[in-house]
Order: structure tokens, then sequence, then C-alpha cells
């Protein structure tokens, strides 16, 4: 790979992963509009390492003390709202992973289309954006309940159509339960630490089994780039959406997706 691919990849993913406009969409046409070969397994996994990086980095605080007051919940030692929202993110993540080895074969014949990916990115751009316009609530990530956590993690399977944006659908959902907009990302940035440790996890198992050779140092910058591109998306995201809210993003959605109907229908 050179420099620049690895550059435009990693950014890419860094700023898409955590962003309502879907970052498996985007990755997918970058070779499709350039003619760069496929970066690999490999790297795939550095990328999406480079994201759990920025998102445990930037929530340090709450995932101490969300571990500490599962552990104890665990233990009988009483509950807490730190405890509760460690069991819903745990509750949340259940129906992807189910889901993900249902349909892992559908998904991985049918993901590339350019069709599908304008598909996901129109239809479910305009629900977010509906929803963003006339259900958005008060509630924060810690004022969830269990039924909140589940109808989330629901419909974050959904996220397996492709073009869908994981977070952009499980912000939606957390915005039609009531839940503020800064609620809603919040509590989808903490969804994502366990869906990116799954994915990656099977990617790695995939790459150990494969015996594929590495190349480190290409490993090694895509990780770092698409870390603190992803820890910066995070940052300016969270004050973005409280100003302005989704729109630009389902906007952006929109025309992305008619482009692709009209070059590939």
């Amino acid at each position: 790979m050179d420099w620049l691919q690895i550059v435009v990849l990693s950014l890419i993913q860094g700023l898409t992963e955590f962003l309502p406009v879907s970052s498996s969409a985007h990755l997918i046409l970058v070779p499709i509009f350039s003619d760069w070969p496929d970066q690999g397994l490999a790297f795939d996994v550095a990328l999406h390492i480079g994201s759990l990086g920025a998102v445990v980095i930037y929530f340090r605080a709450e995932l101490s003390r969300m571990t500490a007051s599962w552990a104890r919940s665990v233990a009988g030692k009483g509950s807490d709202e730190d405890a509760k929202l460690a069991w819903w993110v745990i509750l949340a993540t259940v129906p992807v992973g189910i889901a993900g080895l249902l349909f892992q074969d559908v998904i991985e014949q049918y993901a590339r289309s350019p069709l599908i990916l304008a598909f996901g990115l129109i239809a479910f751009g305009l629900l977010l954006g509906v929803v963003d316009w006339r259900c958005r609530g008060s509630r924060t990530e810690y004022h969830m309940t269990w039924r909140d956590a589940l109808w989330i993690g629901l419909s974050q399977a959904l996220a397996l159509i492709p073009g869908t944006s994981r977070s952009g659908i499980t912000m939606t959902a957390a915005l039609m339960l009531g839940l503020s907009r800064e609620g809603s990302a919040r509590f989808s940035f903490l969804l994502s630490i366990p869906v990116i440790v799954l994915a990656g996890g099977l990617e790695a198992i995939n790459l150990v089994q494969q015996g594929v050779d590495v190349h480190w140092g290409d490993l090694a910058l895509g990780t770092l780039l698409s870390g603190i591109s992803a820890y910066l998306c995070i940052h300016f995201f969270l004050a973005f959406i409280k100003r302005v809210g989704m729109q630009p993003f389902v906007i952006y959605r929109v025309l992305l997706g008619i482009g692709l109907v009209w070059l590939f229908a």
C-alpha cells in the first residue's frame, strides 16, 4: 500500500465510524472509485483498533466507573446508574451479535452492491431526519431502562444492512425513545466498544487462520491515523449536534445515495 491509500482509508474509517453516515459504505466505495488494490483484512483490523482506542480513551472516566460499578453489581453489592448503564450496553449488544452470526454469509454476498448501499443511505437517512425533527427528548443515557436498551440493540442489528450506519440507526432509535441528541450519541459511542471488539476479534481470527503476511509499518500508521481522527470526530460531533442537529448528515446521506443510483442503476 502506498502512503496516500493508507492516509485516505484511515481518515475515512476514523471520521465515519462514529458519524451517522455509514463507515462501511465509504470504505466499500473507495476501491470502486479508485484503482487501489484491496487493503486486506489485516489493515481493516488495524483501522478498527484505532477507532476502538479512540472511543475508549475519550470515555475512559465513564468506562472506569461503569466497570467498577458493574463488578460490584455482579458481586451482589448493589447497583447504581453506572452499573445499570454497563448492563444496558451488554444487553444492547446481544441482538447484533446473534444477527451477525446468523446472516454473515448473506451480508458478505450482497454487502458491496452500490444500489443496496444507496437504499440503506437514503432510507435510514430519511428516518433519522424525521426522528431528529420530531422526537427529540431530554433524557440522558443514564436515564435509560432495560426496554430502551433492548430496542436500541434490536435496531443496531439493522446496521448489518449495508449503508444503514450502526451509529445512525442506534441514534435514531434512542431519539425515538426520548433521549436527547447528546444522550443518544453518547450511548451509541459506548455501544460501539463491544461491537468493534467482536467484529475486530472475528477478523483477527480469520487473519490468523489465513496466515497473511503483515506489513507492520502500514498497520501502525493506519491505527494511529484512524485513532486520532476518530477521537477528534467524537469530540466535535457531540458539540455539533447540540447546536445544529442531525440534518446535515441526513442531507449528505440522501445526496450520496442518489448519486450512487444515478451512477449504477
